[in-house]
């Protein structure tokens, strides 16, 4: 059996958790939420919406963030395999535009609290399944993100692990995402 740890990052806001497991011959129980846990540890995080993403290898969704009404989550990864990022917008912040990368896989069980105001994208190494547990419904007309490979923030996603840039697989959405120095200025007014 293994209790619920977190542990923040350099970025304000942004945990990983470990979260509480029990496995034995039958296999294994995870519980990866628990607002009492949760608020005991200093986090709030209330569930609004949950998502589940199921992607093929080479997917990369990202990088995302509503503009308003901003959607803290939390992140797992069921199964398979998700190099994922989060990227810090707050322009207060002392971590502004810098970015932080993950290895989630459904072996390590581990998540991500996403805070506010940050963008967070992942790339598929292999199929997998991933969880969002969002504290704010999602609003379509506040729906927005920078382009994954803007040189300003210049994220350095394991290509190689997919086949190489050629192999990705992107929507038609986060292919024409603009680049961080066209949205971030009227981000940051909201």
């Amino acid at each position: 059996m293994h209790d619920f740890s977190f542990s923040e990052t350099e970025i304000k806001g942004l945990y990983v958790i470990e979260p509480f497991f029990s496995e034995d011959a039958r296999g294994l129980f995870v519980k990866d939420y628990s607002e009492e846990v949760f608020r005991k540890n200093g986090i709030t995080h209330e569930i609004r919406e949950v998502f589940y993403s199921q992607s093929k290898k080479g997917v990369l969704r990202g990088m995302h963030f509503q503009r308003k009404r901003q959607q803290p989550k939390l992140i797992r990864c069921i199964s398979g395999c998700i190099f994922d990022v989060v990227v810090d917008l707050r322009a207060e912040s002392p971590t502004f535009r810098r970015w932080i990368s993950f290895n989630l896989t459904g072996d390590n069980l581990r998540g991500i609290l996403v805070p506010a105001r940050c963008a967070h994208g992942f790339l598929a190494l292999e199929e997998s399944m991933v969880s969002y547990k969002c504290a704010e419904r999602f609003y379509p007309e506040y729906d927005g993100g920078i382009v994954w490979d803007d040189p300003d923030i210049d994220i350095e996603w394991p290509l190689g692990m997919v086949g190489g840039r050629d192999r990705l697989i992107l929507s038609e959405k986060d292919r024409s995402l603009p680049g961080f120095s066209d949205v971030i200025s009227d981000y940051n007014s909201f």
